[in-house]
């Protein structure tokens, strides 16, 4: 039997029978389903069993973690003061697989959404592993703005920016190179069918339900990418692998589950630390494929606009704030302590809810002490003499 290696985690309420399609997927390209540890991240008011029940009849490894659980598994590992890290009724809950996956041995992680599916035909996980692997020539894309737009590659034609992306960065002027590539850390599939996009960009363009009437298809795509150095792109965790080294600088921040109400911005605030950490150690996200479908689910987009209005002043702001930290450092966590110093010691009186920087600064701190109370765990006691 092979090795579980790789921890993929879904954070799930309404449609955990998506592992269903990713496992079948992997089984269907000849991928090794034994490297697959799922942890399903839900909800006491969901149905867990049948959770468990479906891991059990798809034959894969994986457990099901709703608040008591996880609050349990802190608990078991001396780490409850940490939990939370994990806010509740949040997607940033995903914080908990990357955890759960630091806790054990696996060397990758993998992010999927319940509203997600595999493409006919993509191998989904050997691409990924792939992705993280390879070494080569790549397109390299900059921008005047200092932001990638990932969706650049057909945006004469469909004009989408995607969720997080600052209002102030965009027309931008793009350029793109040829470049060579040797350690990838992180992959990001996107997306087809109900593009990734914030509240405002779904209004605009004519949708009071969530989704959006521009779609995407794979034909709005070219080959993988990397945005060039003191760039900054969005970075979505519905489709998404990475490598273990990471998880320091990888936190999902404690969104929704706030004073400030700021939510939605734990994946695309985690890509601008991600991608800054990558810049000074030389590392690289690759974006573009596999492509998975998007199905998001119909839903008020006035909802989804007051998740996010309390942070998108804060949003236009973070990623500058962080752009000199960690210069020196030889790290992940390093360049992650650096900025989550800079966060939570300054002074941001100035932005609507400024303060909640030096929350999310506040726990990043906290983050990287959690790991390292993991580690002192996993490490063996030295016997007496």
């Amino acid at each position: 039997m092979s090795e579980e290696d790789i921890c993929v985690v879904v954070p799930t309420i309404r449609e955990p029978e998506c592992v269903r399609d990713y496992v079948g997927n992997a089984r269907d390209h000849g991928f090794d389903t034994d490297r697959l540890h799922f942890v399903l991240v839900t909800e006491s008011f969901c149905d867990t069993d049948a959770m468990e029940a479906m891991l059990d009849d798809l034959a894969v490894s994986g457990g099901v973690f709703d608040g008591p659980r996880r609050e349990r598994w802190f608990d078991e590992r001396g780490v409850a003061e940490y939990d939370h890290l994990v806010p509740e009724a949040s997607h940033a809950q995903t914080s908990f697989g990357l955890l759960y996956l630091w806790a054990g041995d696996f060397e990758y992680g993998v992010f999927v959404d319940d509203d997600t599916r595999p493409l006919p035909g993509v191998d989904y996980f050997g691409r990924h592993l792939r992705n993280l692997r390879y070494e080569g020539e790549i397109e390299r894309v900059s921008s005047d703005e200092n932001w990638v737009n990932v969706l650049y590659q057909n945006a004469d034609e469909h004009g989408l920016y995607p969720r997080g992306y600052p209002y102030s960065a965009m027309d931008e002027e793009t350029a793109t190179e040829q470049t060579c590539v040797g350690d990838v850390v992180a992959s990001q599939g996107l997306w087809t069918n109900v593009p990734d996009l914030d509240a405002v960009r779904i209004l605009m363009d004519g949708d009071l339900r969530g989704q959006a009437q521009t779609r995407t298809s794979p034909a709005d795509y070219g080959e993988n990418f990397v945005a060039a150095p003191g760039n900054y792109l969005t970075v979505c965790s519905m489709n998404l692998a990475f490598r273990r080294e990471v998880v320091p600088a990888f936190y999902q921040l404690p969104m929704d589950d706030n004073p400030w109400d700021v939510g939605r911005f734990d994946d695309i605030w985690s890509g601008v630390f991600l991608k800054r950490a990558c810049d000074v150690l030389g590392k690289q996200i690759v974006n573009g494929a596999p492509l998975c479908r998007h199905d998001k689910a119909p839903r008020s987009t006035f909802g989804d606009l007051s998740n996010e209005v309390a942070g998108l002043e804060l949003n236009e702001h973070l990623w500058t704030l962080v752009a000199g930290d960690g210069e020196e450092a030889d790290s992940f966590a390093e360049a992650y302590a650096a900025m989550a110093a800079t966060l939570a010691d300054g002074d941001y009186d100035e932005y609507e809810n400024g303060a909640f920087l030096n929350y999310v600064g506040e726990h990043m701190v906290d983050w990287l002490a959690c790991l390292d109370e993991l580690d002192a765990a996993r490490e063996p006691v030295p016997a007496d003499d």
